[in-house]
């Protein structure tokens, strides 16, 4: 992506090297090598003295990069900067622990399950963490199946009318039998609705989270009786484990001037929240008032809501908790549908935004992310 627009614009050779800093959100980054935003940017043919970092804010890891690309701007310390996210999560590797090991002792760790899907507090997953919103909030498994379904379809009929088409870098992998270009996502055609709705809960049972289990005391016998109430959350309506990258560039007045860029859209703000770490799903709807009074706009003044779809339940909780038109949220389906890159998820939220809102639009991104916290950012088509 970064090689396309640089060797377009001239922007990224040694004479002219004005990418000073590039921010790119990882995940998983055990086993790819040291530094490896810095890696992403000298392998696009940016130049050696970028400065390059790397940001983990778990899911809000791209949207968090763009963030702060934009703050190096705002600062007046950068005129052009890249922001964005990336993540391989076929290739997160399982660890195994140093030091003594009894025999027979030795157990693989699953690297994505560790340091990508599961609370550090409580030791539970997200999918758990999912289950305790859907349970306080009253999100049937029905609802979360059909806004699952929903998502699918959107997104099948987004790529069939070339919506997608614009914001896709086609890659050319070699194979044994030639080259092929890949420039389609394929999670949207693989879904079987038949079996969504006969698919097994995949989280709940079998777990030890405490607040999984409603104990309540019969006073009749004496006794306690655990009960462990039947889940809600599947493989179904949840994202799925994709590998993926986006990246956006921002520029200064000064720097669309100097270069003769041509702006497609404008920041107007961005926050970050945060909650208790179990009710990480209901943190989205924290940063949407914070940006609201930033900007003085109110809710019906966005056009278009793109919030990323961890599980079906963020985005039925969001919209139970903010408010706001249903018909204007994830209008091209999410992540459900489309994939979930942990580090580079929220920067395609911003992609999507500037390549589907029409001139004077305003879009709302907003992310999830593991620890309880969200990130988000509003913008305008120019």
């Amino acid at each position: 992506m970064y090689r396309r627009y640089c060797s377009r614009r001239r922007l990224c050779n040694k004479k002219n090297a004005v990418f000073l800093k590039v921010f790119m959100g990882q995940v998983c980054q055990a086993n790819v090598g040291q530094a490896p935003a810095r890696q992403a940017a000298l392998g696009a043919g940016l130049s050696t003295s970028t400065v390059v970092t790397t940001v983990n804010k778990v899911c809000s890891s791209g949207l968090k990069a763009i963030m702060l690309a934009a703050q190096q701007i705002q600062t007046g310390s950068q005129n052009i900067v890249i922001g964005g996210g990336m993540e391989s999560m076929s290739q997160v590797p399982f660890y195994l622990n140093r030091g003594d090991t009894t025999y027979g002792g030795m157990q693989l760790i699953d690297g994505i399950v560790k340091d990508g899907l599961t609370d550090a507090y409580d030791k539970c997953h997200m999918g758990n963490c999912g289950e305790k919103t859907a349970r306080e909030l009253v999100i049937s498994r029905e609802m979360q199946d059909e806004y699952a379904i929903g998502s699918y379809k959107k997104a099948a009929a987004a790529w069939k009318n070339g919506i997608m088409a614009a914001e896709v870098v086609p890659v050319s992998v070699k194979t044994r039998k030639g080259t092929s270009v890949v420039d389609t996502d394929e999670e949207f055609s693989k879904v079987n609705f038949d079996k969504m709705k006969q698919l097994k809960t995949v989280f709940q049972k079998g777990m030890s989270c405490n607040f999984l289990v409603d104990v309540y005391f019969d006073f009749c016998s004496s006794a306690i009786k655990v009960i462990l109430l039947d889940g809600t959350v599947t493989a179904g309506n949840a994202s799925t484990l994709n590998d993926g990258a986006a990246a956006v560039l921002l520029a200064s007045e000064a720097a669309v001037k100097e270069h003769n860029l041509k702006p497609i859209a404008r920041v107007l703000t961005y926050a970050d929240a945060a909650t208790n770490p179990l009710d990480f799903a209901l943190a989205p709807p924290l940063v949407v008032p914070k940006m609201l009074q930033a900007t003085g706009l109110k809710m019906t003044e966005i056009d278009q809501w793109e919030v990323n779809e961890a599980f079906s339940v963020v985005v039925l909780a969001f919209l139970k908790q903010v408010g706001c038109d249903p018909e204007k949220v994830n209008p091209h389906g999410g992540a459900v549908s489309i994939g979930h890159p942990i580090g580079m998820s929220g920067a395609r939220l911003i992609t999507h935004l500037v390549h589907t809102l029409k001139s004077g639009q305003k879009g709302l991104a907003a992310i999830c992310n593991g620890g309880g916290g969200a990130s988000g950012m509003i913008l305008e088509k120019l």
